[in-house]
């Protein structure tokens, strides 16, 4: 019985250090868009957000980056840029698009120091600088996998809490990935944001 418990509490103590070494080197070691919560309801958020600049390319919304756009801007970052410039990587990795459309855009979001001085011009034409105008938003916080069905679902929540706190969405959603791909899927951090009128 002793050997058991030993058994168990060695897998707890593993599955722990796990958990918090991929949290800690993972998530917490890039620097991650600002913004400021204005109001926080279990995994509901309101939120202000400054203007942003996003190093973005064209994706299919349904192959969640592995249709090439996510080594794309991988590769701006790592230094294809006219600068030959490497820039550190950042979260979350937005994703949006027309909700009936299969085709949208994923962006990097470039860190504040860059974009205060000077932001290097992409050396391929797949590869664009944008700003993302800042504004009041609503957020839905889940976790796991994300699967077609699920941002779907958690988009479908959003707009109902939306609703119920008599507050105006545009139609458009955006996705927001935190988390490296071996993340675990109940430890990852995703997003649906609807920008408020």
């Amino acid at each position: 019985m002793a050997r058991k418990l030993m058994n168990y509490a060695g897998i707890i103590i593993v599955l722990a250090i796990g958990y918090f070494g991929c949290r800690f080197t993972a998530r917490g070691a890039y620097e991650s868009a600002e913004y400021t919560v204005l109001d926080s309801v279990g995994p509901f958020e309101t939120r202000e957000y400054p203007e942003l600049f996003l190093a973005t390319t064209n994706t299919k919304l349904r192959m969640q980056g592995n249709d090439g756009s996510f080594m794309r801007l991988f590769r701006y970052i790592s230094g294809a840029n006219r600068d030959d410039q490497k820039i550190a990587m950042t979260t979350p990795v937005f994703v949006n698009g027309e909700r009936n459309d299969a085709n949208g855009q994923m962006g990097f979001v470039i860190p504040r120091t860059v974009a205060d001085q000077s932001i290097p011009e992409p050396s391929s034409d797949d590869v664009r600088i944008r700003a993302r105008a800042g504004g009041r938003f609503a957020v839905f916080r889940f976790a796991g996998r994300v699967q077609n069905d699920s941002f779907a679902k958690a988009e479908k929540e959003l707009r109902k809490w939306i609703e119920d706190n008599g507050l105006i969405g545009h139609d458009d959603a955006e996705f927001a990935g935190y988390d490296p791909p071996w993340t675990p899927g109940p430890f990852r951090r995703n997003e649906v944001l609807i920008r408020l009128k």
